[in-house]
This record gives C-alpha cells, structure tokens and sequence, in this order.
C-alpha cells in the first residue's frame, strides 16, 4: 500500500467507534486497519492519497482528526515545534500582559497577526512596548502557570528516544521557551529575547526579531545539521508564522489552528493533541515515551 490514513481522537474526550473506521475503510477501499491506541487512533492503508473531501464525508461531522501520509519514511528524524498554543496551551505574551490589565487588548493583536493580518514583526513590537515597566516577576510568576498540551512530553521524548532532533522553534520569548523547553526535554530553543533593565521591562526586544523565515531558515539548518531530507522532518505550530515551515516539512501540520493556516496546511489536528503527531508517524501507544 502506497499511503495510510491515520484516524485520531481526542482520548480524554471521546472514542474512536468502529463504525466511523468501518465507514472511512469503505469509502478508501483500504485495508485492515492497524490499531496503534485502542478508541483512540488506527491507520488505514490505502493504495491512493486520500481525498480530503471524500473522508470528510465519511466521519460525518465527528470529532475525528485524519491525517495522510506516505506509506514509506513516515518517523521522522527531525521535529521543529511552535511553543504558543502548540506546546503550551496559552499565548505566554497574552498571559504576560494580565499581570496590567491588558490582556484582552494584547490578545486582539496576538490572534490577528497569527492569522496573517499583521505584519508580526511590527505586531511583537507593539504589544511589548505596552509593557514597558512591567516587574521582572511578572514573567517568573507567568511562567510558572504555564500548562503543557497534552502529550507534549510523549511527542518530544519519544522521538528523541528514536534519535530525532527535537527544536523548540518560538516566535515568543527566550525567557519563556528556556524553561519550556528543559521542562519538555527539547534538544534546543531559539526564540526572540525580551530587554529590561535588571528591574523591568523595557518595552524593547533585541533585534532582528525571530519570525517566520527565521523558522524556515532553521528548518533547512538543523535537517542539513543532521544529513535529512525535507522528507525526514516535522513541523507543527498554529500561527501565520509558522506556516512556511510547516508548508516546507516533510510532515507538516496545523495544530488547532488560526483559520488562515488551517486553510493552507495539508495536515490537520483540529480536536486530539500532540499524541496524534506521534500516531502520524506510525508509532504505537506502547511505543511512546512518557
């Protein structure tokens, strides 16, 4: 069989039914599904590359992620993860401006430059500059609320475990992608670095600020840095931003994300978590790490 089709739900949420696997085999025509967690993810091997449309038809509304791929080469040997509302489950800058009453306004300007409507450099430099002053514990009292997606420890130690290189790709802050990254057990962060004073923000990011080519410039280093091809990477992440990188991978996905990408990306999680990236690749529940 030339391709698989990997079905997926949110574990804490539902269950994948056999009626929806029988459905989706049927309209494939595929073979025997391979259950890789039970009620939670099987593939499908097909001879043909799925027709998105067809199998949106067949799951008939259900909460179920399908993603296809190649039959051939899918664990990949190198990952490269957006951190904000991908390996995180908040926007830490949006989290961050709580601590003065301008979460809500910060928030506006977040989600419209992640979904392309802003130029994201200028976008980063406002919404920092609104928080000149801000306390230096602020961001030790932000980060320590961070909450992890689920399966984001698994997604990263398991393919670290089969010798991938794992790199926390962050258009947000290096204060915040170093503690995320350690806690996750990440190769390596690069992101963009907030100034201050020794007391407070200044209001001002180091230049030139990290953002979408940087993503894409690293993409292309760090598989050249390991000998892989394009075929041999992973990307995910949520934001205009990232969607260049995820366009460039050879796995490429969309994680919950902004309209505009989800529109663009062949790849799709829209209801599980980072576990489905995992399943993607043809890896079983026994299989992972925790």
């Amino acid at each position: 069989m030339s391709f698989v089709l990997t079905l997926v739900v949110d574990r804490r949420a539902t269950t994948l039914a056999p009626s929806i696997i029988a459905r989706v085999r049927e309209t494939l025509k595929g073979r025997e599904p391979l259950v890789l967690s039970p009620g939670e993810a099987v593939d499908i091997p097909c001879l043909e590359c799925p027709d998105p449309v067809a199998v949106d038809a067949a799951l008939e509304g259900a909460p179920v992620d399908a993603i296809a791929t190649p039959a051939r080469g899918r664990r990949k040997g190198l990952l490269l993860a957006d951190m904000d509302s991908t390996i995180i489950t908040t926007e830490s800058l949006d989290e961050l401006a709580d601590h003065v009453g301008l979460k809500d306004r910060i928030a506006a300007i977040t989600a419209r430059a992640m979904n392309g409507e802003l130029d994201f450099a200028a976008a980063v430099r406002e919404r920092v500059g609104m928080l000149r002053g801000l306390k230096l514990e602020a961001l030790r009292e932000t980060v320590d609320a961070i909450e992890l997606t689920d399966g984001a420890h698994e997604l990263v130690r398991t393919m670290r475990a089969h010798n991938a290189l794992t790199a926390l790709i962050s258009g947000g802050f290096s204060f915040f992608t170093s503690t995320v990254a350690a806690r996750v057990g990440f190769d390596l962060d690069r992101s963009n670095v907030l100034l201050d004073d020794g007391r407070v923000l200044t209001g001002e990011v180091r230049e030139p600020i990290q953002g979408k080519d940087a993503k894409l410039a690293a993409l292309h280093e760090l598989a050249a840095r390991r000998g892989l091809r394009m075929s041999a990477t992973l990307a995910v992440g949520d934001g205009a931003n990232d969607l260049p990188m995820i366009l460039e991978a050879g796995l490429g996905v969309a994680f919950h994300a902004k309209p505009m990408v989800a529109a663009s990306a062949t790849a799709r999680v829209n209801h599980a978590g980072l576990r489905a990236l995992l399943f993607a690749q043809g890896y079983r529940a026994e299989e992972f790490v925790a």
